[in-house]
């Protein structure tokens, strides 16, 4: 068995018992006839690198999978973890795939491309993560885009949080103690300090962000409902791939379908929407419908002008 192929085995036998239970031979013929070990020749799979792989996954993914339950012989997942860390391991799952696809084939630039990006601040990533755990006081300069500004900056970095393929600190400033968000491609001259904060902060992230789309600040804002209707086709695209977490649908018709959000109607959604143009409306709040039409007639004018 390839020691490089680990993780696409853990990625495989997950996929598997999330569709039903399984014995080790129905495992084990699953495992052998998937394109990935066909593509990478492996002809076995053994009960005892099952065994191992389970241990290995309940340590990964904190999954538990199990085969005595009432005599039964097949093997199923016990329990999953709470949503928030379930959404973590489908990426990182998603990852493991990607980057083993790669890694087994050295020929993958033939087939496999990637959009052309500049780099978004991902090799802060583990030293702000450090700090975060071990709550050291960092400071770094900070690139405004809209006054164009590079600023210094002292924070207590508290949280690292994705947003539209961007990373982002959220972090205490100590200048006015405010919570704050600092792009990480904005970021240079970092240094984590090694003196640790002392303060104790209670901020719930997972709450914070809840209703948010985005890192924009939430403070002035409380969630509310808001309504899209969607063209057939635009709304087929977002129902499989929801905007955020509390999208649900409401209606739908052979021409359209109809979402309903709970979240603060920040610029971030605003510009989200207007990225889809005729092919989504929102029909509520009042005050949203307001600023996105206020929005598109600004944008008329500017063309109308020349």
């Amino acid at each position: 068995m390839k020691k490089d192929f680990y993780l696409t085995r853990y990625a495989l036998i997950i996929k598997r018992l999330e569709s039903s239970p399984a014995t080790y031979s129905q495992l084990e013929d699953y495992l052998l006839n998937s394109f990935e070990f066909q593509d990478a020749g492996i002809k076995s799979y053994s009960i005892r690198t099952l065994q191992r792989d389970i241990r290995e996954i309940s340590n990964l993914f904190n999954l538990s999978i199990h085969n005595k339950k009432k005599g039964d012989n097949r093997y199923y997942i016990e329990s999953r973890p709470i949503m928030e860390v379930d959404e973590y391991n489908q990426k990182l799952l998603e990852s493991f795939q990607v980057s083993n696809a790669l890694n087994l084939h050295p020929d993958f630039s033939d087939f496999i491309f990637f959009e052309s990006r500049k780099p978004t601040g991902v090799e802060h990533f583990y030293d702000l993560f450090f700090a975060i755990r071990n709550k050291r006081i960092v400071s770094f300069e900070h690139y405004n885009y809209k006054n164009k500004l590079m600023t210094s900056r002292k924070v207590h970095p508290l949280a690292l949080k994705e947003s539209k393929d961007r990373w982002y600190l959220i972090a205490i400033d100590t200048k006015d103690k405010m919570l704050k968000s600092f792009g990480l491609d904005r970021i240079n001259y970092l240094d984590v300090n090694d003196k640790q904060f002392k303060e104790k902060y209670k901020y719930n992230f997972r709450e914070h962000f809840k209703n948010a789309f985005g890192v924009m600040n939430l403070a002035a804002q409380n969630p509310q409902k808001i309504v899209l209707k969607c063209s057939r086709h635009q709304g087929e695209y977002i129902k499989s791939f929801p905007l955020h977490q509390s999208q649900k649908e409401t209606k739908e018709t052979p021409e359209e379908i109809f979402f309903e959000f709970f979240l603060h109607p920040t610029y971030d959604f605003m510009q989200e929407i207007l990225s889809y143009g005729k092919e989504v409306q929102v029909l509520e709040p009042k005050i949203l419908v307001d600023e996105i039409r206020n929005h598109l007639q600004e944008s008329l004018n500017s063309y109308l002008k020349d």
